[in-house]
């Protein structure tokens, strides 16, 4: 879990003050892990930070942080809040505007909680310099009366071809979250929907396999249009020009079919079995929301951790708030 600081700069630009509610830390049976959070502006909200009960109480004590200041708030789960976990979490509540946004750089951001005057503990500075030296990565937690998270590495960028009802329900399943950049393709403006979802660029190219020159290396595709032709030439763009993942839907016939057909491209077989084909999950079945489902689980599953977690160690800038 990391600051989402693009989410935060839209939300204030859209509604000024904002609220954000993070999980600071938590203990025993809670509904979510530390450092997930959520954001409250007056006359709406957005993510979640599960419970029911616990997210309402929070949602109330934030709005009334737009007027005030920041809090912070130990909450058990227990007879309380009429819950049956039995765990208890601690939340963070910060008043967010553009001249607090301005103020946070780098890669980490630290900061003492409200109300408390002690200086940087020793053992975040420790962690901070572990992180500064590629040891480990900073994770978010709460340090005695300091709270450090880090802030979102550069997403995943996913470029999606074909807006039919494969590729609508792969994006209203995936925009919502956050480790992914969508670009979305297809050959023309009167192909998307009306409302693209937050975040997502729409991209009309009359010629798409021409435009897979615009993508970036190391990005993920799923290629999915109305035209098996089109699709080829998606598949033989993608393989002369590079990527991290590329899936194509179809059949297992399709897939033997283009692998021939990539060959007499001059494609090695090696290179073409870097190609994903069919893509999600065949167990689920071939509705366009079943293929999504299995698509975004394998995607999440796929998109390692591991690689984020060494480019945020080797651009690590620190943004301590007091180092």
């Amino acid at each position: 879990m990391s600051l989402d600081l693009n989410a935060l700069r839209a939300a204030v630009a859209a509604h000024g003050r904002v609220a954000r509610i993070v999980i600071a830390a938590c203990a025993g049976s809670v509904p979510r892990e530390t450092g997930t959070a959520m954001l409250v502006w007056a006359d709406g909200q957005s993510g979640t930070i599960g419970g029911g009960a616990l997210e309402y109480q929070a949602v109330e004590r934030a709005r009334q942080a737009l007027t005030g200041s920041d809090r912070f708030d130990k909450v058990p789960l227990g007879p309380g809040l009429g819950q049956c976990c039995g765990g208890a979490v601690q939340l963070l509540t910060e008043v967010w505007d553009e001249a607090r946004l301005a103020g946070v750089t780098g890669a980490v951001h630290a900061r003492a909680l409200p109300g408390s005057t002690h200086a940087m503990p020793l053992k975040l500075t420790g962690h901070l310099r572990a992180a500064r030296a590629g040891h480990r990565p900073i994770e978010a937690q709460l340090v005695q009366d300091w709270f450090v998270e880090p802030i979102r590495a550069a997403t995943i960028p996913l470029w999606i071809w074909g807006a039919g009802h494969v590729g609508r329900a792969i994006v209203a399943t995936l925009s919502p979250l956050p480790d992914f950049a969508i670009t979305w393709i297809d050959s023309a403006a009167d192909r998307f929907p009306e409302d693209i979802p937050q975040g997502v660029t729409a991209l009309p190219a009359p010629d798409m396999p021409a435009a897979i020159r615009l993508a970036p290396v190391d990005a993920h595709h799923l290629i999915l249009t109305y035209s098996h032709e089109i699709d080829l030439a998606l598949c033989h763009g993608a393989l002369a020009h590079g990527f991290r993942f590329c899936g194509l839907i179809g059949s297992a016939t399709k897939w033997t079919r283009f692998r021939k057909r990539l060959q007499q491209l001059g494609h090695q077989d090696a290179r073409i079995s870097r190609i994903t084909c069919p893509i999600g999950n065949p167990e689920l079945g071939k509705h366009p929301q079943a293929i999504a489902v299995g698509v975004a689980a394998s995607l999440i599953r796929n998109a390692t951790r591991a690689d984020l977690h060494q480019d945020t160690d080797r651009n690590l800038r620190l943004h301590s708030g007091g180092e």
